[in-house]
């Protein structure tokens, strides 16, 4: 009997998984709940298992019973066989394409984001094209527990589901009975005659299948998107009649839908937001829900991120930076110099608590002003200031290199980016035409939408207008998983202590095992400018020229591809193919919906080929041994000119981005020669962190060029201090090697006269730098 507790923010949720009455008896059933903690008011028993009814609202009151929600557990097993079920269910409508594109939430490579960003680019439109857009958000009162079976059972019968399965959501379904219990007393079982059980792992697949009919009801003129429950419409036009009758029309439809299907509209949460820049007078847009007007408001939270009216992200940008002041308090209790955590946990508990915040989104409101960005700008920066222990007076260039962090505007290029790769969004939907495009180039106040401003990113990166090829979440069926397996011959003699002349005799023996089959060679190389692939056969060679930002596991990959593909026409039917890439090989034996998208490729044609009767077996053999085929395909790798035209792995497209990111990155520091920084550590890259916190503030703070001592009268706005020998400011480097004062404590404990900062406080410091501080003082100053 296993007890589970979920927190919310001010309500305890409780969850129990409970045996059928035949195995637990009703004294030990009342002791369990007598146990449970508060608020809890509702117990009940779904075809054996039992569901408690836990609040679902954060602030809600626990004693009224509206603010409760059922949340029904099962056994592992059951979990099991429903999650076997949801997978085979969603292979078949995504497949088929029953489910709407603009429909995210729950669904394999879909995101939020998707929805923010097609708002955002539809409002973008609007106003280059001086229209108005009206954006309606509806609410849908308990849509779980309000869901319509006999609608959702009636979808998939539309959708072409028949057999079995339907009968088995049927039955999963029905005869769902629960009861009340107030203090020690419990009514009789009532019947739940409507909703989907939450908490369970097929109930979000059916939620969504019931929804998904929602987005064909709207006319033409009406635009929406849905994310789970969450049901956002919007119309654009130069004639605000017309929006509200297009709009009215289309709230008409919905409404008479979710009578229809048991649901029903909160119009009192639904909101409607006027998005225009127009600075006429003009009369606000009217929509009603049964008579009851939808309010008009100024501002809207939408799937985490608000929108204004003018679309200037000013509102979630105060929100968000409120939220992230608040959460800089953890990092202030855990970061005291003395005894303080690490910078590598107060880093990751920023990148977790802070930065994640700050990220969500990003793509979308970095269309907002330089001067509404920068204010994220303070919290980012008081947060490495904590993490590292620098100087308030620390130049922000030098924070970022000592804590190894972007600039946040770096940081939303590359989300921005990665996410333009990503792909899996309605892409064709966020396109601009060419008229649109020329109206854009005519109005250069106008802020392009998120797809315009990532092309301007990426033109002078080498991704520019390159294809990205996605993986095909959906090219094996669930019950059909492909089989791959590989010989290994050379398996128990280690490469470096073995002679090359033993792998090239058990190659020998190897190969005369396999005398009826016909031998191919694959391998794939990367160089500086060059990335390549090559194929042996046994009267012919093939070498190809891939895109430089391709990996050499994407090489390997493409070869193996590329032999398949050549022996496909062929009439012989033994093959088997030799490559040095153990990582190739493992990753096609241990198969994956995410895996490579190339490697699917390989399972693909794998199977095809099987079916046709081929037979190909797979051998791996080590590099540079002397085995002939294997070097020949090492050597025409190399050299290939002829260039394969083939669309990017998404990983090999994020590689190369980041790094052209970092290189942008490190042409800004590079700027920075009057850093302090600067002259010890000239590249970004990762260094050593001390374990004591005390001792790694201080030579933060050294590196960078700013300690109490020799900057505080910038705070205090006194007077810098001045030596007393050489009549010059205090700096770092005046005090470790400059001031002839401290020449005689430098020779004992460096034991030369000509030692640079470099050495003393760089990648590896030198041990007695501190004990030199300590010999006059200074130790205790920075």
């Amino acid at each position: 009997m296993a007890v589970q507790v979920h927190a919310r923010t001010l309500v305890t949720v409780c969850s129990v998984y409970l045996p059928p009455h035949d195995v637990i008896s009703q004294q030990d059933l009342d002791t369990l709940v007598d146990q449970l903690p508060t608020p809890f008011i509702l117990l009940g028993d779904f075809n054996g298992h039992s569901t408690l009814w836990g609040s679902d609202v954060t602030n809600s009151h626990p004693s009224n019973p509206l603010n409760y929600r059922p949340i029904a557990l099962t056994s592992c097993l059951c979990k099991t066989l429903e999650r076997i079920v949801s997978a085979r269910l969603i292979f078949e409508l995504e497949k088929q394409g029953c489910i709407s594109s603009l429909q995210s939430g729950f669904r394999r490579g879909r995101s939020t984001f998707d929805n923010l960003v097609l708002l955002q680019t539809q409002i973008r439109n609007a106003f280059v094209r001086r229209n108005h857009l009206v954006s309606i958000f509806f609410d849908i009162e308990k849509a779980y527990d309000r869901i319509w079976r006999y609608g959702t059972l009636l979808t998939l019968f539309n959708f072409g589901s028949r057999g079995n399965l339907p009968i088995f959501l049927k039955n999963f379904l029905s005869h769902r009975t629960f009861r009340v219990r107030v203090g020690n007393f419990y009514s009789d079982h009532f019947i739940q005659a409507e909703g989907v059980p939450q908490g369970s792992v097929l109930s979000v697949t059916l939620f969504i299948i019931h929804l998904s009919q929602i987005l064909n009801y709207l006319p033409s003129y009406v635009h929406g998107s849905l994310c789970v429950g969450d049901l956002q419409i919007s119309c654009q036009g130069s004639n605000m009649n017309m929006i509200e009758r297009q709009l009215q029309n289309a709230v008409n439809r919905l409404v008479a839908w979710y009578d229809k299907n048991g649901l029903a509209i909160s119009p009192e949460k639904s909101r409607c937001i006027h998005f225009c820049r127009k600075r006429n007078l003009h009369l606000e847009p009217v929509i009603c829900i049964r008579n009851f007007a939808i309010p008009v408001v100024n501002d809207i939270r939408f799937l985490g991120v608000i929108f204004d009216r003018k679309l200037t992200f000013l509102p979630h940008v105060l929100h968000l930076r409120k939220k992230c002041e608040k959460s800089l308090n953890i990092l202030k209790v855990l970061s005291k110099t003395s005894w303080g955590a690490c910078r590598t946990s107060l880093l990751r508990i920023y990148k977790a608590v802070i930065l994640s915040r700050i990220n969500y989104g990003c793509m979308v409101y970095s269309s907002a002003r330089l001067t509404v960005l920068r204010r994220l700008d303070t919290i980012h920066h008081s947060a490495l200031r904590i993490c590292t222990g620098a100087f308030r007076t620390s130049p922000v260039e030098s924070l970022y290199i000592i804590s190894h962090q972007l600039p946040l505007d770096l940081r939303r290029h590359k989300i921005s980016a990665l996410y333009f790769f990503h792909g899996k969004h309605p892409i064709n939907q966020l396109l601009l035409p060419a008229g649109l495009r020329r109206l854009y180039s005519a109005r250069l106040s106008h802020i392009l939408p998120l797809c315009e401003r990532t092309k301007l990113l990426l033109h002078d990166s080498d991704l520019n207008n390159v294809s990205v090829q996605f993986s095909d979440f959906f090219i094996f069926p669930p019950w059909d998983i492909p089989h791959f397996s590989f010989l290994n011959p050379f398996s128990g003699f280690d490469k470096s202590s073995t002679a090359p002349v033993t792998f090239q005799q058990l190659f020998h023996h190897h190969r005369y095992q396999y005398s009826s089959f016909i031998l191919i060679f694959t391998d794939g190389s990367k160089s500086d400018g060059h990335v390549g692939c090559g194929v042996v056969f046994p009267s012919d060679t093939l070498s190809y020229r891939l895109h430089n930002c391709c990996s050499v596991f994407t090489a390997e990959l493409v070869a193996i591809f590329s032999a398949l593909q050549e022996i496909s026409p062929s009439s012989q039917r033994n093959f088997i193919i030799f490559t040095n890439s153990m990582s190739a090989l493992e990753t096609l034996s241990h198969y994956d919906i995410q895996m490579h998208p190339v490697g699917l490729e390989i399972l693909s044609v794998l199977q095809f080929l099987r079916n046709k009767g081929f037979i190909i077996i797979f051998c791996w053999v080590p590099s540079h041994v002397g085995i002939s085929g294997n070097e020949t395909a090492d050597a025409i790798s190399k050299f290939g000119s002829a260039f394969l035209p083939r669309a990017l792995p998404y990983l090999d497209i994020k590689k190369s981005f980041v790094s052209h990111v970092f290189s942008l990155w490190q042409q800004k520091w590079s700027l920075q020669s009057n850093s302090k920084l600067h002259s010890v550590k000239p590249s970004i890259g990762l260094w050593p962190i001390l374990p004591i916190r005390e001792v790694d503030v201080k030579l933060t703070r050294l590196l960078i060029g700013h300690t109490r001592f020799t900057h505080k009268h910038l705070i205090f706005g006194e007077r810098a201090s001045l030596c007393p020998t050489c009549h010059e400011n205090f700096t770092i480097t005046h005090i470790l090697i400059a001031c002839p004062s401290f020449k005689s404590r430098r020779v004992h404990h460096f034991h030369s006269l000509s030692v640079t900062l470099q050495d003393l406080v760089g990648e590896k410091h030198h041990p007695k730098s501190f004990n030199f501080l300590k010999a006059f003082g200074f130790y205790a100053c920075i």
